[in-house]
Formats: C-alpha cells, sequence, structure tokens
C-alpha cells in the first residue's frame, strides 16, 4: 500500500504547464510514452510492477 504524500501531491497539482513545454522542447523524447525504456530499462521494468501491484489507501474504500 502506498503512503499519501502531501508534499508530493502539492508538487505534481503545481509544476505548471509552461514548465513542461520547455522541457518537452529541450530534452528529446521528454513525455513520450515509452521512452523510459530506452532511457532507463531497470527502473522502467520495476515501475511498471510497482503500479499493478501497489494500491492507494484510497482504493479500499471504493
Amino acid at each position: 500500500m502506498r503512503k499519501p504524500s502531501a508534499k508530493k501531491s502539492f508538487k505534481a497539482r503545481t509544476t505548471g504547464k509552461a514548465k513542461r513545454a520547455v522541457k518537452k522542447a529541450l530534452i528529446l523524447g521528454y513525455g513520450k510514452k515509452g521512452s523510459g525504456w530506452i532511457k532507463d530499462p531497470k527502473k522502467a521494468a520495476y515501475n511498471k510492477i510497482y503500479r499493478k501491484t501497489s494500491f492507494r489507501i484510497w482504493d479500499l474504500f471504493k
């Protein structure tokens, strides 16, 4: 079960559209689906398994 983090949640909600646009213009492959497998395959494999096996605390109340 993932622990909720107010700090990370706030950061995710306030990262601006402009910041993502700049990164997309400067970094080749930024924001493209599947680019994580090219950049760091070990981390991408871990994240895929983590996302399939973990759940949020709020999912228990659904």
